[in-house]
């Protein structure tokens, strides 16, 4: 039950640390992302959309979105995907199904972010690029 316990706080703190992308942050100056495109189908599946460079990656790399609409208290994960930080740029896409409706066509923030998670000791995010951006939600 102890073990249960620790496995259990050390998750959530790696969490916490995921949701608060400055809290490891170690980008260089050639770390970046950026959002270009929001689409929402009618079925509710949400995309989005951008580019990516980053180098120095400690472990295995991904890029993360969210999206707001309305409320900015409120933001919404979509989905997740993996990348490769060799410095050249890539593209990156997530998308997620959500209820028809969640998010309409119009005004809307995201924030993507790249980030490794350390592949020895306990597995911590380590922010390589984060971005917020207002984009306009188009119908997909």
């Amino acid at each position: 039950m102890l073990f249960r316990q620790a496995v259990g706080a050390a998750a959530g703190a790696a969490l916490l640390l995921l949701l608060a992308p400055s809290a490891v942050a170690r980008s260089t100056p050639s770390d970046e992302v950026t959002v270009e495109t929001g689409t929402v189908a009618a079925d509710g599946t949400i995309t989005l959309s951008g580019t990516y460079r980053c180098t120095g990656a400690a472990g295995p790399v991904f890029v993360s979105s969210t999206v707001s609409q309305g409320d900015p208290l409120v933001s919404r994960p979509v989905g997740g995907s993996s990348a490769v930080c060799d410095g050249a740029e890539h593209r990156w896409s997530n998308s997620e199904k959500r209820a028809p409706r969640i998010l309409v066509p119009g005004p809307a923030r995201v924030e993507a972010t790249v980030f490794d998670i350390s592949a020895t000791g306990l597995p911590l995010p380590s922010v390589h690029a984060t971005r917020e951006q207002d984009i306009t939600v188009v119908q997909g």
